[in-house]
Parts: C-alpha cells; structure tokens; sequence
C-alpha cells in the first residue's frame, strides 16, 4: 500500500512538472495571429504592432494572417476550429466574441466555448459626431434639437449590429431621441452621408472621426468611456454631461482555440502584457487613439461576460434582429 502511495505521488508530482516543462519548450516553429479583417485595418495595425515583439519575446516568428468576412466571423471560426496546440492565435475586436451570437444565424462558432481568452490588449472611445450645419455645439443642444425635430433626424453606421449601431441605440434610450437609422458598409460612406446631408450624426471610431472634425468638416460632442479618454483629453465624456455610467468602448484582445495548454496561453498573456505596458507601445497605440490595457484571461473574460449582458440588452429592447 506504501509502495502505491509513493508511485501515485510520484506520478503527480511529474504530471505537475510537464505543463511548464512543455511552455518552455514551445514555441519550435512559427506561430500565427489571426485577424479576421482585410490589411489596413484597425485590428491589422493593431495586431501588426504586437506581433513583431512578440516573436522577438517568444524567439520564434508571429505572422499576422488576415482572413476578412463575415464582420470577422469567418476568422474567428477559423481560429475556433484550429489544433490547440499554441501555434493559431486569434486578435479580434468585440464583435465577433459579444454580439455576433446575438445578430448571425447560423454561426459556426461559441466564444464561450470555443475560444480562451488571452489578453486584453486595448480600448477606444467612439466619438459622437453631427453635422455642423445641425447647430449643436454640445450633448445638450444635440438632444434638444433632435427632441424639436422628432423622427426626422438620421444616424449612419457601418450596419446592422455594429459598435456605432448599437452605441446610438443606447444613447436612443438614455436621452428618449427619436431618430432613424441608415446603415452603411463602412465610415468614409457614412462620412460622405453626413456631408451629404442625408444623416446627421453617428457615433465613429476616432481613427475616421478626429480627422474630420479637425478639418471642420464635422464635430464632435463627446466619447463614450467613462472618464475623458487619453487619447483625446479635449473632448468630454458623455458622463461629464450627465449621463451616469454610459459607456460604449470599443476594445482588441487576443484569444486562442479553446483546449490550448494553460502554460501556453500564461506565457503569451505575460510577454503581450509586458509589451502593451512598455512606454513605446503606449505611444503608439495613443497616436491611433487607443489606450493600452493588457490584462490576465480571466479579466478578458469577465470583459466578455459583461459586455454580452449589456449588448445583449441593447439589442433586445431596440428590437435589433439577426440577419
């Protein structure tokens, strides 16, 4: 009975010892980061800036691997369906892990299931914008003009479902606005639609919107973090104009293929967390108007949870259905 004792603890004991022992033998070959939207894009910038110092981190090379579609849900399935085996990494926005399951008929994928979290590697503001022409130079005088002119304002976004969809969605509902939606299939039509004059506001990522409003071509009345973003200290938040915990971020994390070793997924959450945080990445990541966060998987999932209860709300009492 000792003798079985003894094995069985010395069996556990070198269980204990082949997780670690495995990490630091890993990587021995390429490892991939998928991004599931086309080169140029925010989360292809973003996701080219990590990349690099991460293979120098892990002494192997990260490719980034662009697979577009779908909103993001054709690259994010991909990485949901691939060998957990530390080699296929996923760097995505919020869509495809919050409110895709919600708005897709048929996804292929569960974020829950399918997917670990990593890291949460940074959030944005959006950034309501209108047409000058409007007459709104704040918040206030926005929700009272669109008050006076009940159902006859517009708001663009770049679809159905989508971050600046879902944003105005629930400004709607905090302010009681009654102003109609005109989806678009990207930010420059909508840009060209408020210029227009067929829509007069929409809430944009700032990459698209600062530049504008710095040429006078449109303005902007806040963003929709919490406090003022560090990223654009100038503008308030819509909490400063008294609209208690209204927020709508938008956020880039980097996720793996559920099943991949723990060691693993803590190594790469360490050395993306040690790279967020450094001075120059920060610098970088606020000169395209982000704040670098980098966070441990289980803050990236409590992120998750959290945003998919208040979306999922949203989505619900706006009557937002799947395509």
């Amino acid at each position: 009975m000792q003798r079985r004792t003894l094995l069985q603890s010395t069996l556990v004991a070198a269980a204990a010892q082949a997780v670690p022992s495995f990490a630091q033998a890993w990587p021995t070959r390429t490892v991939k980061l998928v991004v599931p939207f086309p080169p140029g894009s925010s989360p292809d910038f973003i996701g080219r800036l990590i990349a690099e110092p991460l293979g120098h981190a892990l002494g192997q090379t990260v490719i980034v691997d662009n697979k577009p579609g779908a909103g993001g849900n054709v690259g994010t399935a991909m990485v949901a369906k691939a060998a957990a085996d530390g080699y296929t990494f996923l760097f995505t926005i919020q869509g495809p892990l919050v409110t895709a399951p919600m708005l897709t008929k048929g996804l292929s994928y569960d974020p829950v299931k399918d997917l670990a979290p990593v890291t949460l590697v940074a959030t944005s503001p959006n950034v309501l914008v209108v047409d000058p022409k409007l007459g709104a130079n704040t918040l206030a005088e926005f929700v009272h003009i669109a008050k006076q002119k009940k159902g006859s304002l517009n708001y663009g976004s770049v679809g159905k479902g989508s971050a600046s969809h879902l944003a105005m969605e629930l400004f709607k509902a905090r302010a009681g606005l009654d102003i109609l939606h005109v989806p678009y299939q990207g930010f420059p039509q909508v840009v060209g639609a408020i210029l227009a004059g067929d829509v007069q506001a929409s809430f944009m990522v700032p990459g698209i919107a600062m530049g504008q409003v710095r040429a006078g071509k449109l303005r902007a009345l806040g963003v929709t973090t919490l406090g003022r973003s560090g990223s654009l200290p100038e503008l308030p938040s819509f909490v400063e104009q008294g609209y208690t915990d209204f927020e709508a971020i938008s956020w880039q994390a980097v996720l793996a293929p559920a099943g991949t070793p723990k060691a693993i997924i803590e190594r790469v959450s360490r050395e993306l967390i040690r790279i967020i945080k450094s001075d120059e990445m920060r610098a970088r990541l606020i000169g395209q108007y982000f704040s670098a966060v980098g966070t441990a998987p289980e803050a990236l999932s409590v992120l998750m949870k959290s945003e998919r209860e208040r979306w999922g709300k949203v989505i619900k009492a706006a009557g937002v259905t799947a395509e």
